[in-house]
């Protein structure tokens, strides 16, 4: 099987595109094959254009034939909000000072914990029907594709997949396409003006992208804030007591000054300045 790993960001709505473009009209993206699934898992509060551009992709692989998938089983949001300080939660990098103020960051499982053994599991029991418990077939084995959406400009992060049964692609590193590359395919090619796709407390956004947030979207700002304000309170475990910080700035974000919010990431389109949604 050919499996499209979604985030639902330029990169990887530009993949699941092109394989409906493909599935409608030939091989005009030969990289890129007509997957046997493309899924979204749902942290529970992406941005809201990621939404959008999952309704998009959504639509678009109904009327090219393609199966398309959305997992909201494993909500990191919700087990944040209802697990934090009382029970253990994902790891998120969350950058931290110590009480010698010392900076560091913490360690990274969000992505493997509740998107990418989500995936696998959905994969295994749900497309492949292997019961609980089941042991793997041979012709499994290293028999499956796992596209993931990194483009040429993220090179360093390719990596193996541990799954005994996937082997991963990168097809946009293989075309040579950077993150304004796979803007330029969706706007103009589907008429689709995207942005980044990283759950709305992932801490490696921009300043610029809370304070977007407050102006253009209050709800998903208030879900924040709501996080920021926890980890103000409480602690993952008894083993950590440093200050723990959503804001790469190491403040609350409520707190952040509009000199510190000037961060925002853009790239050219023609004659126009895009942000990228970081």
């Amino acid at each position: 099987m050919n499996i499209l790993s979604c985030g639902a960001g330029m990169q990887s709505t530009a993949l699941a595109l092109m394989a409906c473009e493909n599935a409608r009209i030939g091989s005009v993206h030969p990289l890129v094959p007509v997957y046997d699934a493309i899924i979204f898992c749902d942290l529970g509060h992406e941005p809201p254009w990621v939404y959008k551009q999952v309704d998009f992709i959504k639509q678009a692989c109904q009327d090219s034939g393609l199966n398309f998938y959305v997992l909201t089983e494993k909500s990191l949001y919700d087990d944040y909000l209802n697990r934090f300080g009382k029970a253990r939660v994902t790891a998120i990098p969350f950058w931290t000072i110590g009480p010698d103020g010392k900076k560091a960051k913490m360690c990274r499982h969000c992505t493997l914990d509740h998107k990418i053994i989500q995936i696998q599991k959905f994969v295994r029991h749900e497309l492949l029907g292997y019961r609980k418990g089941e042991r793997s077939r041979s012709e499994d084995l290293g028999a499956h594709s796992m596209y993931i959406g990194f483009s040429n400009e993220e090179r360093q992060r390719i990596f193996d997949n541990r799954h005994p049964f996937f082997t991963n692609r990168f097809p946009l590193i293989e075309m040579g396409y950077e993150r304004p590359d796979t803007y330029r395919y969706n706007l103009e090619v589907w008429g689709l003006d995207t942005k980044a796709s990283a759950c709305c407390i992932c801490p490696f956004h921009t300043n610029y992208f809370f304070k977007h947030l407050e102006k253009e979207h209050p709800a998903s700002y208030d879900a924040v804030i709501t996080i920021d304000r926890l980890l103000e309170k409480e602690q993952p475990n008894t083993k950590i007591n440093s200050s723990l910080y959503i804001s790469r700035s190491r403040k609350r974000i409520e707190n952040l000054t509009p000199c510190e919010c000037e961060d925002g990431e853009f790239f050219q389109y023609g004659d126009t300045k895009i942000w990228n949604g970081f």
